[in-house]
């Protein structure tokens, strides 16, 4: 374990995933997969409000008018964190085999961008797509296998995607006006021995922060010149996400799984599925809400 890290939450969830920080409120939302609940957790006293959708639930991110925004099974909701009411807003794909909504993020124009995959996890079935503020949904990539961790540089000129198992962050040229993605290329060839890509976070220096499924921790990574720079140790095997949170931006929160772990693994990581925390010498940025 990190000199520093923490447990901010012992909730060992099957699959946690999905934080987000509201600067606004302080709060840290998250979601459990296949839990079906959406989270939302107060750092400063520790209360965890949590709300059982009835279907899993990929991610979500913070709404400027209220609220936070879902993507569940197949489609866009909103919901009430207050009295976890659910409101659809689009629906995206009908799939057989069925696929699922995974990871996604707001980009700097306030649309939410999220991929789906197969629940097989085993066939390059997923997608892409975008949410718009008018609500009208546009896909932009498919073939993917497990859609992940995708973030926005500052300057708004280059967006990173993950696609689980290519091993690979990828770099796409942005454009902020319209939400057009173009010129893919490898920002950083992840090596096999830190295990499979999954949610990511970026710095205010412009590093990537990639949790790494069955990589027991989050790696940071320079998608510049691809070069990793340091490691944050966890105690769990399953690393899903992370966030940048805090006053200043500077703590790290880090939800992990326990999908599928034996007796054995689990004696040996008895809080897996909770969320860490660390804190850090470098800041994250605020997270962009969903403006429609």
């Amino acid at each position: 374990m990190s000199s520093n890290l923490d447990i901010a939450l012992d909730s060992k969830s099957v699959l946690g995933e999905g934080p987000i920080w509201d600067a606004d409120t302080q709060t840290l939302y998250w979601v459990n997969i296949n839990g079906n609940t959406v989270n939302a957790f107060n750092p400063s006293t520790g209360e965890n409000r949590e709300h059982d959708l009835g279907q899993s639930v990929g991610t979500v991110v913070c709404r400027r008018s209220g609220g936070v925004v879902v993507a569940t099974e197949q489609q866009f909701a909103s919901v009430d964190m207050e009295t976890g009411a659910m409101e659809p807003l689009a629906e995206v794909e009908q799939t057989d085999p069925p696929n699922r909504f995974n990871d996604g993020k707001c980009d700097p124009a306030g649309r939410f961008w999220c991929g789906t995959m197969p629940l097989t996890e085993d066939m390059p079935t997923g997608s892409l797509y975008c949410l718009h503020t008018d609500l009208t949904v546009t896909k932009h990539l498919d073939e993917l296998t497990i859609a992940n961790g995708i973030v926005w540089t500052a300057d708004k000129s280059t967006m990173y995607y993950i696609d689980t198992p290519t091993f690979r962050v990828d770099a796409f040229d942005y454009d902020v006006a319209t939400g057009a993605i173009s010129n893919r290329r490898t920002a950083v060839d992840v090596p096999k021995e830190n295990e499979w890509p999954d949610g990511m976070a970026i710095d205010a220096d412009g590093n990537i922060w990639v949790g790494h499924w069955g990589g027991w921790g989050v790696v940071c990574y320079d998608p510049r010149t691809g070069k990793q720079l340091r490691k944050i140790d966890v105690p769990a095997s399953q690393v899903t996400a992370c966030a940048f949170g805090g006053p200043n931006l500077s703590t790290l929160y880090i939800t992990t799984a326990r999908y599928e772990l034996s007796e054995a693994d689990l004696a040996d990581q008895p809080h897996a599925g909770s969320m860490f925390v660390v804190e850090l010498d470098v800041c994250g940025v605020p997270s962009p809400k969903f403006e429609g």
